[in-house]
């Protein structure tokens, strides 16, 4: 069953799909605010809705926040660019959508996002009567601009940044975003002037960052070629980096396979043969995914212990690959189930914690709360001993004749955990908590005795009394009436009776500061009273008994009309000699 959390969720996503924005935003509040855990994607979601309805301060709140509880969630960054958009802060916005782009340089979105605001920059520019690219359109349109590049050894290392070269073609789609990438990045600087042919040289710290280990750069140019580098003339780039591009991409594309292999093979249950397909396709290339996929096979193969510890090394290969957070939940989880088929459900319940730590699933969370029941009922079983409780229930009675009330609540507690299903156990506790004036416990403890044993008449006895005690006469009456329908033999039958007419008595007699008349004024409207009294039935059998009192003896013998007779009594309505 989903959370109460979890179902708040689809009331907003169902309002947000319908754009009834603010009840879709209360429904996110209502979800926020019983999640036991502060959830990034429920703030997500309020902040989407906020910004549908042109609210983009609290839409950048919510979005902030969102990024506080999951620092590389990319939506949490698309978010906020978009509330900081609205909001007209551009640049703002196009640094959260940078930010996106470094955690997920595919994202679609952060991509759209940030060619909206570079578009929205230069018509600013060009409504405050600049040019839109400053003269710079000729110079990054140049289809010689890669080679040039390249073959500059001050340019050419800077091409194996996905990244930089992302930058360079939103520069060419629009140039006017040269002179602001500039301040950020003086990189920019020396692509301009290698383009234009200037020879300027870079600090260290500036516009030529250190090179990654894994990217060679190019030999020294000697003499010739430097000067050569500021003519028409180009150098060829180094291949050894494209091969290795080359090369992994190859190595992927098999591991890819052999993973495709592995699938099929699972599907067919034949999990010796998928677990081998998993293994080559982690060997060729580190991807979490195949170890997840591994550990899989071999939890469907019945091999639980192998299954997780290939679930340990994915957490620990995925830690060190920043793999992206609902993955390494995928093993955590896994390992939860794995140890739950185990019958470690300690362990079973800390995996799944820490899974929904990492990534909060309704499917995780449900499995959480199954396991959590589990170990509750076999904590309650394994605690079940019907000796102990016996001795329990022995010393709970010594201690209530002793008047030690609460030693006495506390000796028929441990009976009742002893043995759950004695009925006796409640009803002595009930006895006990009327003795500290606690009605409302014992009224709980006396259902359950009911509902253990629906004949325990004395239960029905000490629940009356506890409503008598506390003034509910009414309910006092009910519960006095299934006792009598329980009590086949009537072996109770004097202290219900006495009791009934205590109850009734109560019912209907002054209350302070009423005079007598206020006091029938308030009977005579009492719902039972009126409502017997516009019985047909009754109004036959009350003009019978006003010419013939006897007969009222022959109408007491039905059980529903002697109840009704016995309540008007009480009330006075119908006055006895």
């Amino acid at each position: 069953m989903a959370s109460e959390a979890d179902q708040f969720k689809a009331q907003g996503n169902d309002f947000f799909a319908k754009k009834q924005y603010d009840e879709a935003i209360a429904a996110f509040t209502k979800a926020i605010e019983v999640s036991p855990l502060p959830n990034h994607i429920l703030y997500s979601n309020r902040s989407g809705s906020y910004a549908s309805k042109r609210d983009f301060q609290n839409a950048l709140t919510d979005a902030e926040e969102c990024i506080k509880i999951s620092p590389t969630w990319v939506k949490g960054y698309t978010r906020k660019a978009a509330a900081l958009h609205g909001q007209g802060d551009l640049v703002g916005a196009r640094d959260a959508y940078e930010e996106a782009l470094k955690l997920d340089p595919s994202n679609a979105q952060a991509k759209s996002g940030l060619k909206s605001v570079d578009e929205a920059i230069a018509n600013e520019a060009a409504q405050d009567g600049a040019s839109p690219d400053m003269g710079l359109g000729g110079m990054f349109n140049d289809q010689n601009l890669w080679a040039k590049l390249a073959g500059s050894p001050k340019t050419s290392a800077y091409l194996a940044d996905p990244a930089f070269v992302e930058k360079l073609k939103r520069i060419q789609q629009n140039p006017a975003l040269a002179s602001q990438e500039m301040i950020s990045d003086p990189r920019i600087m020396q692509v301009m002037a290698v383009l234009l042919g200037i020879d300027i040289t870079m600090p260290n710290g500036g516009a030529n960052p250190p090179e990654p280990k894994d990217s060679p750069m190019p030999d020294a140019p000697k003499p010739a070629e430097t000067a050569a580098s500021s003519s028409s003339k180009v150098e060829e780039p180094t291949e050894e980096e494209p091969e290795e591009e080359d090369d992994d991409a190859k190595k992927k594309a098999e591991a890819d396979a052999e993973k495709a292999e592995g699938n099929k093979e699972y599907k067919a249950r034949n999990f010796d043969a998928a677990i081998e397909h998993y293994n080559k396709a982690w060997e060729l290339c580190q991807d979490v995914t195949y170890l997840n996929n591994l550990a899989a096979a071999e939890f469907e193969k019945g091999d639980l212990e192998g299954c997780i510890k290939t679930c340990e090394k994915a957490i620990e290969e995925g830690r060190a690959l920043r793999t992206d957070y609902k993955i390494i939940a995928k093993s955590f989880g896994r390992i939860g189930t794995a140890y739950h088929k185990l019958g470690d459900l300690d362990r079973s319940i800390e995996y799944y914690h820490r899974a929904l730590t990492e990534h909060r699933t309704p499917d995780v969370l449900t499995r959480l709360r199954a396991v959590e029941k589990e170990k509750k009922q076999k904590d309650i079983e394994s605690y079940i001993d019907p000796e102990k409780a016996e001795e329990a229930r022995e010393e709970g009675n010594a201690l209530f004749k002793a008047a030690d009330w609460p030693g006495a609540v506390k000796a028929y507690t441990e009976m009742i955990k002893r043995a759950p299903s004695d009925a006796r156990g409640y009803s002595n506790r009930a006895a006990a908590y009327v003795k500290l004036l606690s009605f409302p416990e014992a009224v709980k403890d006396c259902d359950m005795a009911i509902e253990k044993d629906p004949n325990f008449i004395r239960a029905y006895i000490r629940k009356a009394n506890a409503y008598f005690t506390m003034h509910e006469y009414s309910k006092c009456i009910d519960t006095l009436n299934a006792a009598s329908e329980k009590d086949a033999k009537h072996e109770h039958y004097s202290e219900i009776e006495s009791l009934r007419a205590k109850a009734l008595g109560g019912r209907f007699q002054a209350q302070e500061p009423e005079t007598e008349e206020q006091t029938m004024e308030r009977i005579s409207k009492d719902p039972e009273i009126v409502a017997i009294l516009q019985d047909p039935v009754m109004q036959s059998i009350l003009a019978q008994a006003r010419e013939n009192p006897a007969a009222l003896n022959d109408h007491m013998k039905n059980p529903e009309v002697r109840k009704k007779i016995q309540l008007l009594v009480a009330a006075g309505i119908i006055r006895t000699r």
